[in-house]
């Protein structure tokens, strides 16, 4: 099992390093009754010896390919001692959000809970992004919950002598060369379509002037029957994909995200795991263009589009992937202009639907949660950076224990990013659909006297 890291993976890796900005998931449970503590520390346990227990070691060589080398450390779990009130939730959840993640010097992922002042408790993993993708880090909390522990098995850190590093890692790039030459032509020839499509358009807008400086993507979940979202799925013609594909566009059309012509374009990750896959990042992304007009009252279109689009991933090459070989050689400064190419259409719009999870995924202390949810986190975000990806929309979904979540972040550059307006277009949005959710995390119901 060879431990260089998968292309993908390098250049997550090194374009986190670029902008300095560190991209995570979050999943989140909610139990209304007290937690088994026991429980949760085998999870924890498990988490340690899985899929999320490594780390990335640089190449001596500035362009040498780095490696997956084993922790000398593990993550703690934090047992929060004082409960606080179950209203304090989202911010302790944002606390947790800004736990400094490392995939280099670690620590790769933090597991805490809080116990709430009612009785019961909210746990949260936050994990990296350049270490799991949404179904990586499915499966890691599923085998944690199984009390299974990954058969991955990577050498320890600083196990190799730097001669033999040097020596390995410059073999690693001889055998690299011809996809660095093919990659080098397909960069040539993507620059001069560019050139040729931005001819007589208007020159693009200007970063903003002034101080870089952090800021916060709002972000919001909802909760809703299953058995409604497949009746309403099915009244519009629709799959559980192309509803919330028609959710995402109608939403994008609400907050001004949508290109010239009025319509939206999607990018619907589809994975490419296999049984004994060790890449942290195995997705690639099919782009459907949809017209968001008549997505909540008739998913046929959509649903065509998205399955068309499925069909012929494979006959359609990715530019994007293509460029992958040349991200080692590029200098910092570069990789840093790169990221926007790198995410693709400035106004897309990501649709990922994980699908019916695993019941294990629901129960961390070894029984179910109440809640379960999953968001995509960037808590180093900055303006410049979020203006030179052209800011972003990102719906988030799965199905677990009768539930679909569905988690939203929103950004759009010049206009008005508050969780409040993201509420309020999603709530509209819902209208759109005759679909009814709920917001945040639902209290207990109160036992009847």
């Amino acid at each position: 099992m060879s431990n260089v890291l998968d292309p993908v993976d390098e250049a997550v890796f090194r374009f986190e390093r670029a902008t300095e900005i560190t991209s995570m998931g979050q999943c989140v449970w909610v139990y209304n009754r007290a937690i088994d503590i026991d429980g949760l520390r085998r999870f924890h346990h498990h988490l340690q010896r899985g899929r999320l227990a490594r780390r990335i070691e640089r190449s001596p060589l500035p362009f040498g390919r780095h490696r997956w080398v084993s922790p000398r450390d593990e993550s703690e779990l934090e047992i929060v001692a004082t409960p606080r009130p179950r209203e304090e939730f989202d911010a302790w959840l944002a606390e947790q959000a800004a736990t400094r993640l490392d995939a280099e010097h670690g620590p790769g992922f933090h597991l805490a809970v809080l116990p709430f002042t009612d009785g019961g408790a909210g746990v949260s993993l936050v994990a990296l992004h350049s270490l799991a993708d949404g179904m990586a880090g499915c499966l890691a909390v599923v085998e944690a919950a199984c009390g299974y522990d990954a058969d991955m098995h990577w050498p320890p850190a600083g196990s190799r002598r730097r001669w033999q590093a040097l020596r390995e890692d410059a073999r690693q790039t001889a055998r690299d060369v011809p996809a660095i030459r093919r990659a080098a032509k397909s960069a040539v020839a993507a620059a001069r379509h560019a050139r040729a499509a931005q001819a007589g358009q208007a020159a693009p807008r200007a970063l903003p002037a002034g101080p870089d400086r952090r800021v916060t993507i709002p972000t919001t979940t909802i909760f809703l029957d299953a058995d409604e979202w497949d009746a309403r799925a099915e009244a519009l013609g629709g799959t559980s994909n192309a509803l919330l594909a028609g959710m995402a566009a109608r939403l994008a059309q609400r907050v001004g995200r949508v290109t010239a012509d009025g319509s939206v374009t999607l990018a619907i990750p589809v994975s490419e795991r296999t049984a004994d896959d060790t890449r942290a990042n195995a997705v690639a992304n099919v782009d459907v263009t949809v017209d968001p007009a008549p997505a909540a009252s008739d998913l046929r279109q959509i649903r065509a589009a998205i399955k068309q689009a499925l069909i012929g991933r494979h006959e359609v090459s990715d530019e994007r992937e293509a460029l992958l070989p040349l991200v080692p050689l590029l200098p910092k400064r570069i990789a840093k202009r790169c990221v926007g190419v790198a995410t693709g259409n400035a106004t897309g719009v990501v649709s990922s639907n994980l699908g019916a999870a695993p019941e294990a995924v629901n129960r961390p202390d070894g029984t179910d949660a109440d809640y379960v949810s999953v968001t995509s986190i960037y808590p180093d975000m900055t303006t410049a950076t979020m203006e030179r990806v052209g800011g972003v929309l990102a719906l988030l979904s799965a199905r677990v224990r009768g539930q679909v979540f569905v988690s939203v972040q929103a950004y759009q550059p010049g206009a008005t990013n508050s969780e409040d307006a993201l509420r309020q277009a999603l709530s509209n949005t819902l209208d759109d659909f005759s679909l009814s959710a709920t917001s945040g995390w639902p209290a207990p119901v109160p036992a009847a006297r």
